[in-house]
């Protein structure tokens, strides 16, 4: 009787231990899919307080572009308020659009030689492309960390552990349509 009673009590706490495992793994996943968050929060705060300064800079050059600037402007809002909902499918919309504004004020720019030459508008230029670049890198890492909790929440044994604790899929922050496609550079100095 006492070696099936050790075998029985060495079976429970070697099924406890492996809940435990399971349960801090996911824990583990969670924070990192909030880790990653965080790091794309920072970069787009960097990037939001950026762009009032380019469109100042553009305004001085571009009096006759302000169809151009009022769009990077609505965009940088969308993506704001997005930002501050927590809405990740908002936000992958909304970047989508500012990044087609940027891309539509650079290549606007490109008509004004002294704006192009203005150091400030250069070094605004460099440190917006600079931050989307790290921008897109930390997506991937976020979008990367949301597959992983997602696969492991649905995965025997995890999912039972994940129900019993309520880990949830997380959504990943996806491309608008408009940075799918490519960008037609003529029908942006037709505009």
């Amino acid at each position: 009787m006492a070696v099936s009673s050790f075998i029985f009590w060495g079976v429970i706490a070697v099924l406890i231990g492996y809940v435990i495992l399971i349960y801090n793994n996911l824990v583990s996943l969670k924070h990192n899919i909030s880790k990653a968050w965080a790091n794309i929060d920072v970069l787009l705060k960097q990037r939001h307080d950026e762009l009032p300064k380019l469109v100042e800079t553009c305004k001085q050059y571009m009096k006759f572009e302000q169809e151009t600037l009022e769009k990077v402007m609505n965009a940088r809002a969308s993506v704001a308020s997005a930002q501050q909902h927590g809405d990740i499918p908002a936000l992958g919309q909304a970047e989508g659009a500012l990044r087609l504004g940027l891309g539509s004020l650079f290549a606007v720019a490109e008509a004004y030689p002294d704006l192009k030459a203005d150091t400030t508008f250069q070094h605004l230029q460099a440190r917006i492309t600079g931050l989307e670049y790290a921008i897109a890198d930390r997506r991937e890492f976020y979008n990367e960390s949301v597959n992983n909790n997602n696969v492991r929440i649905e995965q025997f044994p995890d999912v039972i552990i994940a129900r019993m604790f309520n880990f949830g899929p997380h959504n990943l922050l996806e491309f608008a349509e408009q940075e799918l496609t490519d960008v037609n550079i003529k029908e942006l100095f037709n505009n």
